[in-house]
């Protein structure tokens, strides 16, 4: 089975990651935080595994949150290219 994945999902969650926040992730992608956490929520839908660990209003990746991240950043880099 393929899945598609969403690119501004996939933004979400690495700038999610990268600023350690949904809060922070929300105003730098010019979202409300739910927004963005659905999008996340959506994500391990998607994939049916944990892919973060939730501190609060932080964002820890889980392992297979890791492994998607790694992917996440080659496919936005690659949209943004093309």
């Amino acid at each position: 089975m393929t899945a598609s994945f969403d690119i501004d999902a996939l933004r979400a969650a690495v700038t999610g990651v990268d600023h350690g926040s949904f809060a922070r992730a929300a105003a730098e992608l010019g979202r409300s935080q739910s927004a963005v956490s659905m999008q996340l929520k959506k994500l391990e839908q998607q994939t049916g595994q944990q892919l973060f660990d939730r501190k609060g209003r932080g964002l820890v990746p889980t392992e297979a949150g890791e492994a998607m991240l790694h992917y996440a950043r080659r496919l936005i880099a690659l949209n943004d290219e093309a």
